[in-house]
């Protein structure tokens, strides 16, 4: 049958008669705007990154004599270790895009601390001071037996006092440089009695990892996109009663440990026989110890601008490059301080 018998319905009629009687658009100053792309979905622009190629491999790590697993993300083949300890919250994957700078320089150990990312140890809870510091001298001794190479402790946050603790120790012999990424003692401890209320006050369910991520960034508590997009997935667990993604650290069931974390750590951090790099996020003051032990030169200090308080994954670049400078300037190299014109005899290939 040729279309040319079929009789045409009365809404064809009524629309053609419709698109002869509507006049042309007016032009105007505007029509020669291009059409606005479409925007990048929200799925796309918050999807989860994998860290391969950012970080090298990654390793779990048994403790002897114990049920402790820690999972520690590596990369890099030469220079010293720079062993680096994530805050309250966070994982080792915080420092991801820093780590992929630094291991130009140097080599880069991130661990997830007890209680946090991939770890798994008998008592998740424990989170005082002194369990965590145990954990590092275990995480090194089973990576390096009796002769670890030369390390510098990196620390942000909780992490950063861990650090200035196992520093304070003196039982780490390789110990060779200490930087402590956005904590101070009066400012920390200032912060506790507010901490609760802003556990609380955080989303504390999420449909979807895109979610968690896009909240993070949305409510400020990371600034770099790329950054979150790599991290925050460690930081959470699928609940299968709730059907959704939870923290996976319960923060707030830790509170008998705070006070540990900060207490007294000004003092420590300036008896570290060490050099000392103090990061700073913007605003942060000093107290009057490190006050007076910044004016005696006891320690370096820098103040990163347009930054969060997790400065390594919002300004990575800039963190990386004054690692780097840092272990530079210190003259650290894989086997700790090198004394210009001292020629250590050549290591036997392996």
């Amino acid at each position: 049958m040729e279309s040319s018998n079929l009789t045409s319905l009365p809404e064809d009629d009524e629309q053609q008669q419709h698109q002869q009687n509507q006049k042309p658009p007016s032009l105007s100053a505007f029509a020669s705007l291009p059409t606005r792309p479409a925007t990048q979905s929200c799925l796309q622009k918050y999807a989860p990154l994998e860290w391969t190629g950012l970080f090298d491999m990654e390793e779990d790590v048994c403790i002897p004599d114990s049920n402790d697993v820690f999972h520690v993300y590596m990369a890099g083949t030469e220079g010293p270790v720079v062993f680096c300890l994530h805050g309250g919250g966070y994982s080792g994957l915080s420092f991801a895009l820093s780590a992929s700078k630094i291991k130009e320089k140097a080599r880069v150990v991130a661990m997830d601390l007890r209680g946090h990312g991939k770890t798994s140890t008998e008592n998740e809870l424990d989170l005082s001071v002194e369990a965590m510091c145990n954990d590092c001298f275990a995480v090194v001794k089973a990576m390096y037996g009796d002769s670890p190479p030369a390390i510098v402790l990196v620390g942000h946050s909780m992490g950063g006092s861990v650090a200035v603790h196992v520093a304070a120790k003196r039982a780490l012999p390789s110990l060779a440089g200490l930087v402590v990424v956005d904590v101070v003692e009066g400012t920390a401890m200032a912060s506790l009695i507010h901490m609760q209320k802003l556990l609380s006050s955080r989303m504390q369910h999420f449909s979807s990892l895109e979610k968690a991520i896009e909240w993070s960034v949305k409510g400020g508590s990371l600034r770099n996109i790329d950054s979150a997009r790599v991290s925050v997935p460690t930081t959470l667990k699928y609940n299968d009663a709730k059907n959704c993604y939870v923290y996976r650290t319960c923060l707030e069931e830790t509170e008998q440990y705070w006070r540990g974390w900060y207490e007294g750590l000004s003092d420590k951090f300036l008896s570290c026989p060490v050099p000392k790099l103090l990061l700073l996020a913007g605003t942060d003051r000093l107290d009057r110890s490190l006050t007076i032990g910044q004016m005696q030169g006891k320690f370096q200090m820098v103040v990163v601008r347009h930054t969060g308080h997790a400065i390594q994954e919002d300004t990575p670049d800039e963190f990386a490059t004054l690692v780097v400078n840092f272990i530079s300037r210190n003259r650290i190299g894989p086997h700790g301080v090198e004394i210009p014109g001292l020629h250590r005899p050549s290591q036997p290939q392996q």
